[in-house]
């Protein structure tokens, strides 16, 4: 792609970044814009697999629901997914109004993160199923004919001969936590992962039904419902990656402000990147690259759970293995590129 292309991609994103950067900074000093500058690069860079599924789903979109994604949809993700959500979490978990959840996100955010840690079980349970059911959505295909890590893909493709395997094996993983943790949160985290699978199973079914739909009338691209579950497909995916975010972004600080910022940013960015990643064809371009997002998103749903268990790697090690699972699948990619060039450039 030529610099004018991705100037026309990024310029959006770039833009809205140094406005935010700036005010920050003007109104709230040097160390608040420095927080913002790492919650910005954190959600990026954590959110790279999330820019590659995205961009599967986007590109069987049309132009208008893509520039929906752009446009609605970074509002939802700014402000829906990262303020509103967490609060409507909190107002439920504990009991509070939404006004004084909003007092207490705005006035006292000390007792807001500790409302929201509180709620930290379910959102890691529902979040961890969804992610983990996308996983296993992915590998457990038996059409599938391309394999990055073909001694554990193959095996998870065979498996997609037997129908329903994937909801068997995420029910069986559902009662074996709620068998082992804290017994104070066992209806939490069963609702929640039930939710999990029952959102991603109809999410499917009304895809797969528009699908179908279209298909008959050759459509090529989704339109309609069709286009609308694929959508909020995205809207939830992207739900599931930064809730944990936000929990974790108060790790750096407590300002709720500074938060929306700087995890805003970086979801404006993580959108410029999908649709960069539609318009240079990359997964056409790198045939490795879906596997290695999902399996750093199955390697984030799994970290979700492991939380239920009270175990909380560093940030930096669980967004620098997701970044290092896309890296390594974009140099495998061309590594095969290359072994088939040079194949088919021998004489015969």
């Amino acid at each position: 792609m030529t610099f004018k292309d991705l100037f026309k991609i990024y310029w959006f994103a770039g833009f809205v970044t140094l406005a935010i950067w700036i005010t920050v900074g003007w109104k709230m000093g040097i160390a608040a814009l420095f927080t913002v500058l790492v919650l910005t690069l954190l959600e990026t860079t954590f959110s790279a697999d999330n820019a590659v599924v995205n961009s599967k789903v986007l590109v069987t979109m049309s132009p208008f629901w893509q520039k929906l994604f752009m446009t609605v949809g970074i509002f939802i993700a700014v402000f829906v997914v990262r303020f509103a959500l967490p609060i409507v979490i909190v107002a439920l978990t504990a009991g509070i109004g939404f006004q004084d959840v909003i007092d207490l996100a705005m006035n006292h955010p000390h007792e807001y993160e500790q409302q929201l840690t509180k709620a930290e079980p379910m959102i890691s349970a529902f979040g961890g199923t969804f992610l983990l059911m996308i996983t296993l959505s992915y590998f457990i295909d038996y059409n599938k004919k391309t394999h990055w890590l073909p001694f554990f893909e193959k095996y998870l493709g065979k498996l997609g001969k037997f129908d329903n395997v994937t909801v068997f094996i995420m029910l069986l993983a559902t009662l074996g936590i709620y068998a082992t943790v804290d017994p104070a949160h066992h209806n939490t985290i069963f609702l929640a992962s039930i939710c999990a699978m029952a959102l991603h199973i109809g999410l499917e079914l009304l895809s797969a039904a528009m699908g179908n739909a279209e298909s008959k009338t050759k459509i090529k691209q989704r339109t309609g419902l069709a286009a609308f579950a694929a959508f909020m497909y995205l809207e939830i995916l992207d739900a599931s990656f930064s809730l944990d975010g936000v929990i974790g972004a108060f790790a750096l600080t407590g300002d709720v402000v500074l938060i929306i910022a700087g995890l805003g940013a970086g979801a404006i960015w993580v959108r410029a990147m999908t649709i960069h990643l539609v318009r240079s064809n990359a997964l056409a371009k790198y045939i490795f690259l879906e596997h290695g997002a999902h399996w750093a998103i199955g390697f984030l749903g799994g970290i979700m759970l492991l939380k239920l268990y009270h175990v909380h790697p560093p940030e930096f090690i669980v967004g620098s293995l997701g970044i290092g699972f896309i890296a390594l699948a974009i140099w495998w990619s061309k590594r095969k590129s290359n072994q088939l060039q040079n194949q088919a450039e021998l004489p015969a």
